[in-house]
C-alpha cells in the first residue's frame, strides 16, 4: 500500500520531466551536448580531439568521428593500464562485459556520472507506465528480473561483469525484499540449471511483474507450467500483471507468450544497453519508445542507406524524419564519443519524438542484394503465422546461393510449436509477405533471379542447442533472426543431417 501510493506521487512529480521531453526535447539534447563537450574537455580524448576550441556542433561533428568498439579500444586498454581522465574525468566505476562477434571481448565504461542514466531510467519507465495506466497493481507481489549473474571481477581494478549483474547491486532498497531470484541463484552460471532453480523458487510465490527478453522469458513459463502442471501462468500466478521486455522485437514472441499467460496482460518495452539506457515506451496498452533527452546522452542518427559511405551524414533527434531507418550513435557521460552501438530504428512520429528498434546493423541479408533488415523479415513471419495459426518459437533466416534444386533463394529454419497444416503454403505466406515490405526482394523474385523462399521446419530445442554451442544461452543473448552468410544455417543443417 505504501509502496503504491509513493510510486503514485512520484508519478505524478515525473508529469512535469514527462511532458518536457515531448515538447521541449531539442533544448533538452543542446544542453547534454554543453555538459558533455564541458567535462570531455578534461580528458585524453578531449584533448586530442581539440574539445577546447569547439565552437558549435558541427565543430564537433567534423572533429570526433563514427567508431564502433576497436575504434575505442585503444583508450579502454589505457584504462584497465590505470591511466585516468582518458574517455571521462577519473576513472569508470564499472566495466559492463559483453561479447562482441567481431571483437571478443567488449569493456564498456560505466562512470559515477553514467550510473544514474541505467537506474532512473528503468524507474521513468515504470512511472510513466503508471502515469498513463493508473496501475500499480504490480507493485504488490513479487517481481523477477531474469538477468546475468551479479558476480563481478576487476579489470585493470575496475568491478567488471555484466550490465544486468551492475545493475542487481543498484536496486533500491525498499524493493530488494519483492526481488527473485535470491542472489546465490542468479550467481548460477550454467542457464539450465540456473533456470530450474529460478522455477522452483518463484513457482509458489505470488509474482506481480516479470522481466527479461521475451525467448528467456518465454522458456521460463514453460519449465514453469511443466513443473506445476498448471494450465497457465495466469492460474499460477493470479496477481501477474505487468511483463518488462526488451532486446528484441516483442511481436514474433507476442502469442505465443499471451498464450502460455492465458490472457493478455500490459506489456511494457524498455531499450536498455551497455552503452546507456536509450529509450522506454511512451504509450499503452501499444506505442513507440521515447527518447531520453535529459539523461547524460547525445544522441544522433545516421541513415542507414548512408552508413557505409565515406562522410555519411549524421543527424540531430531535431533532424530526423518519420519512416527512415536510422543508425543509432551516442556521445554519452560514460565516455563514449560517437560510438556505434550497431542498432537501427525508424521514428513513427517526431515532436512528440517516437520510434521502434527495427533490427541490429550487423543482422541482414543481402546476399543478392535485396538488403533485408530485421524488422521486415520479423514482421513477413508474423504475417505468415497470422494467417496460417501457427506457432512459432523461433526462427533464422539464410541465403541459399548453391541450391541444388534451382536458383538461390531465401531459406527460413523455423521451429515451431504448433506447426501449420501446410509448410509450402506457410513458406508462400511468408514469400509474399517479405515481397510487400521489400521492393528489391520482390524484384529479384519476379525477376526470377531469386526462387521462392523455402522453409524448413526444425526439431524442439534446435535454437536453443545452438545458442548453447556457442556459449550464449540466456541472460540477454538473442537469436539472430537473419544473417547474410550461413554460419548458423550450416549449423542447423549439419544437426539436421547427423540427429
Amino acid at each position: 500500500m505504501i509502496v503504491s501510493l509513493g510510486a503514485r506521487i512520484l508519478a505524478r512529480y515525473s508529469k512535469a520531466r514527462f511532458r518536457s521531453w515531448d515538447g521541449q526535447s531539442e533544448k533538452l539534447q543542446e544542453q547534454v551536448f554543453r555538459e558533455l563537450l564541458a567535462r570531455g574537455r578534461e580528458t585524453a580524448f578531449g584533448r586530442e580531439h581539440g574539445f577546447a576550441s569547439v565552437a558549435s556542433y558541427e565543430d564537433f561533428r567534423e572533429r570526433v568521428p563514427v567508431r564502433d568498439y576497436e575504434g575505442i579500444r585503444p583508450y579502454i586498454e589505457r584504462i584497465i593500464a590505470g591511466e585516468k581522465d582518458v574517455l571521462w574525468p577519473g576513472r569508470p566505476l564499472y566495466f559492463a562485459k559483453t561479447s562482441g562477434t567481431t571483437s571478443g571481448a567488449k569493456f564498456i565504461p560505466i562512470t559515477r556520472d553514467s550510473m544514474p542514466n541505467h537506474i532512473d531510467s528503468a524507474r521513468q519507465a515504470l512511472l510513466m507506465y503508471i502515469l498513463k495506466t493508473g496501475n500499480t497493481g504490480f507493485l504488490k507481489g513479487k517481481y523477477i528480473f531474469i538477468s546475468g549473474s551479479p558476480e563481478l571481477e576487476r579489470t585493470g581494478g575496475i568491478l567488471t561483469g555484466r550490465l544486468s549483474g551492475i545493475v542487481h547491486h543498484h536496486i533500491p532498497s525498499y524493493l530488494r525484499g519483492k526481488r527473485l531470484p535470491r542472489f546465490e541463484t542468479n550467481c548460477i552460471p550454467d542457464w539450465e540449471q540456473k533456470l530450474d532453480r529460478i522455477v522452483a523458487e518463484t513457482a509458489t510465490r505470488p509474482m506481480s511483474l516479470i522481466s527479461g527478453i521475451p525467448p528467456w522469458v518465454e522458456m521460463y513459463f514453460e519449465r514453469l507450467l511443466d513443473h506445476t502442471g498448471q494450465p497457465s501462468i495466469a492460474r499460477l500466478f493470479p496477481g501477474f500483471g505487468l511483463l518488462v521486455h526488451g532486446g528484441v522485437n516483442f511481436e514474433p514472441y507476442r502469442d505465443k507468450l499471451f498464450r502460455l499467460i492465458g490472457k493478455e496482460v500490459d506489456a511494457l518495452e524498455t531499450y536498455p544497453a551497455s552503452e546507456g539506457f536509450i529509450a522506454f515506451q511512451a504509450e499503452f496498452p501499444r506505442g513507440g519508445l521515447v527518447p531520453i533527452p535529459d539523461s547524460g546522452i547525445f544522441y544522433e542518427f545516421i541513415p542507414a542507406g548512408d552508413f557505409h559511405r565515406a562522410d555519411p551524414p549524421r543527424l540531430r533527434l531535431a533532424e530526423v524524419e518519420p519512416g527512415v531507418q536510422y543508425v543509432v550513435v551516442l556521445h554519452t557521460n560514460a565516455g563514449l564519443w560517437g560510438y556505434n552501438i550497431g542498432d537501427t530504428v525508424r521514428f513513427e512520429s517526431v515532436r512528440p519524438y517516437r520510434m521502434v528498434v527495427s533490427g541490429r546493423l550487423s543482422q541482414y541479408t543481402s546476399a543478392f542484394g535485396e538488403h533485408v533488415i530485421g524488422e521486415e523479415a520479423e514482421a513477413a513471419m508474423q504475417q505468415a503465422v497470422e494467417a496460417s495459426g501457427a506457432v512459432v518459437k523461433e526462427f533464422t533466416l539464410a541465403p541459399l546461393v548453391d541450391n541444388p534444386d534451382g536458383k538461390p533463394c531465401h531459406q527460413w529454419f523455423v521451429e515451431f510449436s504448433a506447426p501449420p497444416e501446410d509448410i509450402p503454403g506457410f513458406a508462400k505466406a511468408v514469400d509474399q509477405a517479405l515481397r510487400q515490405r521489400n521492393a528489391y526482394y520482390r524484384d529479384l523474385v519476379t525477376g526470377h533471379i531469386l526462387e521462392p523462399a523455402q522453409v524448413v521446419p526444425v526439431p524442439e530445442g534446435t535454437f536453443r542447442a545452438y545458442m548453447k554451442s556457442v556459449g550464449k544461452l540466456g541472460g540477454q543473448n538473442k537469436v539472430p533472426h537473419l544473417s547474410n552468410d550461413r554460419r548458423i544455417a550450416d549449423w542447423i543443417s549439419d544437426r539436421l543431417l547427423t540427429g
